[in-house]
């Protein structure tokens, strides 16, 4: 029976808005991670049966299908296809969803799944446009919700007024995952799942970036206290506990064990579960509670046997929401920092922590691993890992 193994998987540092990445074009920074994947593991891209990309704004650079111009601008065979996949913050969750699934099938023996986002250029909102095409979703959609404009932001504070979620408890959770991804790059956990990038500036000199920029250290409980409420004035969601526009890509290389023994390479972890499941659109962002429970009732195990756990921080409202329902172990939870520290580059996000979890995985020796992220429009992947 095929199985579907991760044999390696890479990632930019994350820049943030504005910061280190933000000049470059969607395309090449993802050549970047597919260029580092194949050095790093001997793989002659001609191998690879597709490259499934996730991608949240195919506008601008980002469109005309983003994971082919991947493969173009790595320089890897015009016969390698590229496939540009949209769930949106899971995007590149749901690329690597695919590629396991292509895998098993015989439809491949080699994919890449990844993603990218260069935020700094196409920031949230952008494929809206200005209305001139309509509006996303449509009039029997909100007809269905009383006319209710879903919007992430206001999901957030709604989870957190649901659930009684306090601002300094939010922002408590913001500042451990800074603490907690400060201390990561310190210890250098960070370093083999890391591709540096050379960056030349206007003046002709060279530097390399190799270390998330968002991550902010010595904040306190006194600084996030006195930033102004994002959404809602008498609200709690706010820069401090919310995750960072951010710029990065990052990139997995799938096949079966079989295959991966033909070639020499040892895997990391095999995808042992993969679900996708729906919520409601309004509150939009709760859907890795119900993630977690389909995987793990798919899988046949229980929350205790998995290790750790990588779920998305988009707010922290939405994470505290998950632990609140689920009961996990918070230590277990994204214990290298999440997304309010280290950024949220959404098509690029699932891979991003599908990275950090299958190293930190394989360092740790945890048999199992989960990640599930929310989706706009009330959707959530949740993958789990078993190490090899």
């Amino acid at each position: 029976m095929r199985d579907a193994v991760i044999v390696d998987a890479v990632r930019t540092p994350v820049g943030k808005r504005g910061g280190s990445l933000a000049a470059l074009h969607s395309a090449s920074l993802s050549a970047h991670v597919l260029k580092e994947l194949a050095e790093r593991n001997h793989l002659d891209p001609v191998l690879v049966d597709d490259v499934i990309w996730g991608c949240a704004s195919a506008v601008g650079m980002q469109a005309g299908c983003v994971g082919r111009a991947a493969v173009l601008a790595a320089g890897w065979p015009e016969s390698v296809p590229g496939l540009t996949v949209d769930r949106q913050c899971g995007s590149s969750q749901q690329a690597v969803h695919q590629a396991a699934a292509g895998v098993v099938s015989g439809q491949y023996d080699v994919a890449v799944a990844g993603g990218v986002e260069i935020m700094s250029r196409l920031p949230l909102g952008t494929t809206r446009g200005d209305g001139s095409f309509g509006e996303p979703f449509g009039p029997d959609v909100f007809a269905r919700y009383d006319g209710v404009r879903f919007h992430q932001g206001t999901g957030a504070q709604l989870i957190a007024d649901e659930y009684g979620i306090t601002r300094a408890e939010m922002d408590r959770h913001g500042l451990d995952s800074h603490e907690r991804a400060a201390r990561a790059i310190d210890e250098g956990r960070f370093k083999n799942q890391i591709a540096p990038l050379t960056l030349t500036a206007a003046d002709g000199t060279a530097r390399v970036f190799d270390t998330d920029e968002g991550v902010r250290r010595g904040s306190t409980p006194e600084t996030l206290a006195a930033l102004r409420p994002a959404f809602r004035e008498d609200g709690a969601i706010t820069a401090g506990n919310a995750s960072q526009v951010s710029d990065g890509s990052a990139a997995l290389l799938v096949t079966t064990s079989e295959f991966a023994r033909a070639q020499g390479w040892t895997p990391m972890a095999r995808v042992h579960t993969a679900v996708v499941t729906g919520t409601d659109p309004v509150t939009m962002l709760k859907g890795p509670i119900p993630a977690t429970a389909k995987a793990l009732k798919k899988a046949g195990l229980a929350l205790d046997d998995i290790g750790a756990y990588e779920i998305n921080e988009a707010f922290a409202s939405v994470t505290l929401a998950w632990l609140r329902e689920t009961g996990a172990d918070y230590a277990r939870m994204n214990p290298l920092g999440g997304a309010m520290a280290i950024g949220h580059p959404i098509g690029g996000s699932g891979a991003r922590l599908m990275t950090t979890l299958v190293h930190h995985m394989h360092d740790n020796g945890i048999r199992y691993g989960l990640q599930s992220m929310c989706e706009g429009g009330g959707m959530a992947n949740a993958t789990i890992l078993e190490l090899l």
